[in-house]
């Protein structure tokens, strides 16, 4: 008995290490290949076409199609997709980012404009893509999709990849463009994972009026919480900070607590069913600018970088990851015997995301423009084209979406959620190829820059310095690019003559009560003899 036990431990010990050894193997081949697509990425730096995201992705896949040969088409990927790896591990730090280095004036000037792009238009095309699945799929036999499925497609469906419109548009050559784009894109995620969660928790066997006035109020609920949850947390770091000022003692405190209490508040959210999207997206906002000013000059050199390198990875991670999965051979297998079925579902499908798409861009950039006075913050034919198109891109939330409602830990044997999933992967690859290969040239030809603004966005050394006018102190102006408008002169003119209006009044009210509570810019950490005291105040 005593032999037969040790002889079944010395075989499971065996399996743990040949396992162990495995992953060990996987992880060193998946950071290699890392490594290569930010090679390759640099080299393309330049290139009209590409970018890292569509590197990434292509990359993913040939290397899926070696590993599907080498394994004798048992497997393509080295990880299996999860979602628990994408929302809890890879999201967070690329939102946060955003929410970080996001030009907050140029934001909040069109937030009306966002909002009704973000959760207005992501409700229509989360409408129109689900009655679309429903009018057409219907009659497929595509078993056993029922109503609940169908409306889970407009919710997987109405979610833009944000990931990659951050890295397609550029801010400094088209800012009100990349605003609204990417505000739209960070509340549309928000906004299709709310819904997607409320259509698999209500009852939906019986929808009616009562039904939708809950479903818009569970929506208006968790986008203000939130919100509100993301703000306290990055009021309460920048309070922590200021009060007890960890500079003086070590950088890495202020750095680690930054960087903890942004991820605190995302699992928080997650803790509570909040958005997590918002609450981080909204903590980096906050952070900027409060926290950011109250540490030490070292501290924000080195938590400007350690943001953007960490979301920089996570987004590579993220489309190497979906380019190795779209390969995995178990669910092409089942959709192998109808592959007519599998290309019908996919053209339909990108068809209602085209639809959908359009069907709010347009006229709601009417709505919009008709509470705009001046022509310059209007949204212009060839702007609404080229937001219409940017944001067809899907993404791994997408992907990650149609993971949780159609299979089980990533496996399924079932015809029809087999063939959604692959047609999710097959408009995923699709829409991130052909449509982010084709939006800078599209950008390029509708929107095209002024070419002294080009050489000096190519020429403007990346400093400390250079980080903070365009993050905290940035014009952003709607008008000429080209015009020379001295940002220190109009800076001053905005501070001491500005036109009454919402910003107006919250410089106010931030000057008069946040800034004394909170700190943010013009406070400046004392350290008696330090250089703190004495290069500090090139800051503020």
């Amino acid at each position: 008995m005593g032999f037969e036990l040790g002889a079944l431990l010395g075989k499971m010990n065996i399996l743990s290490s040949t396992s162990d050894h495995t992953s060990v193997v996987s992880l060193n081949i998946f950071i290699v290949l890392l490594c290569i697509c930010i090679v390759i990425g640099h080299l393309l730096e330049e290139n009209r076409w590409m970018n890292e995201s569509i590197t990434a992705l292509i990359i993913g896949v040939c290397t899926g199609v070696v590993i599907l040969l080498i394994s004798g088409g048992t497997s393509s990927h080295l990880l299996v997709f999860s979602e628990d790896l994408f929302f809890i591990y890879l999201l967070p730090p690329i939102i946060f980012n955003a929410g970080f280095q996001v030009k907050k004036k140029q934001f909040f000037r069109n937030f009306i404009t966002i909002m009704l792009f973000g959760a207005l238009g992501t409700l229509i095309s989360f409408v129109i893509i689900s009655l679309g699945a429903i009018g057409f799929f219907k009659n497929m036999n595509l078993e056993p999709l029922k109503i609940g499925d169908f409306l889970a497609i407009g919710a997987i469906f109405s979610a833009t990849d944000s990931v990659c419109t951050l890295q397609v548009l550029n801010q400094d050559e088209t800012p009100l463009v990349y605003s609204l784009v990417f505000g739209e894109g960070v509340v549309n995620d928000a906004t299709s994972i709310v819904l997607f969660n409320a259509v698999q928790n209500f009852d939906l066997s019986h929808v009616n009026t009562s039904v939708a006035l809950k479903l818009i109020g569970n929506f208006i609920y968790l986008f203000i919480t939130s919100t509100v949850l993301g703000v306290v947390a990055g009021l309460l770091s920048a309070f922590i900070i200021k009060k007890l000022y960890f500079g003086r003692h070590s950088t890495d405190r202020e750095v680690a607590l930054m960087m903890l209490m942004a991820y605190l508040s995302y699992m928080l959210a997650e803790l509570f069913d909040l958005s997590a999207i918002l609450t981080v997206f909204f903590c980096g906002i906050v952070m900027s600018h409060y926290t950011w000013h109250n540490v030490t000059e070292s501290s924000r050199i080195t938590t400007k970088h350690a943001f953007a390198t960490l979301s920089f990875v996570a987004e590579i991670f993220i489309f190497l990851y979906v380019g190795m999965d779209a390969l995995d051979i178990d669910k092409w297998k089942i959709v192998s015997d109808s592959p007519k079925t599998s290309i019908k579902v996919s053209s339909i499908l990108l068809g209602l995301v085209l639809l959908g798409r359009a069907a709010f861009v347009f006229p709601l950039s009417l709505l919009s423009n008709l509470t705009k006075k001046s022509p310059e913050e209007k949204i212009h034919f060839k702007q609404q084209v080229t937001i219409w198109w940017a944001g067809l891109m899907r993404g791994a939330i997408s992907m990650a979406l149609a993971y949780n409602q159609f299979t089980r830990a990533g496996y399924t044997k079932l015809p029809g959620n087999s063939i959604m999933i692959t047609s999710t992967i097959t408009v995923v690859l699709f829409s991130t190829v052909v449509f982010g290969l084709m939006t800078k040239p599209l950008i390029r030809l509708l929107l095209p820059s002024p070419k002294h603004l080009s050489r000096m966005i190519s020429s403007e050394p990346v400093t400390p310095k250079s980080f903070i006018v365009p993050l905290l102190n940035g014009q952003d102006s709607e008008g000429d690019p080209g015009a020379h408008v001295p940002r220190p002169s109009s800076l001053r003119m905005l501070m001491t003559a500005p036109s009454h209006t919402v910003h107006y009044y919250w410089r106010k009210f931030d000057d008069a009560f946040m800034r004394p509570v909170f700190g943010g810019r013009g406070f400046v950490p004392y350290v008696p003899g330090s250089p703190t005291e004495q290069n500090g105040n090139q800051f503020h």
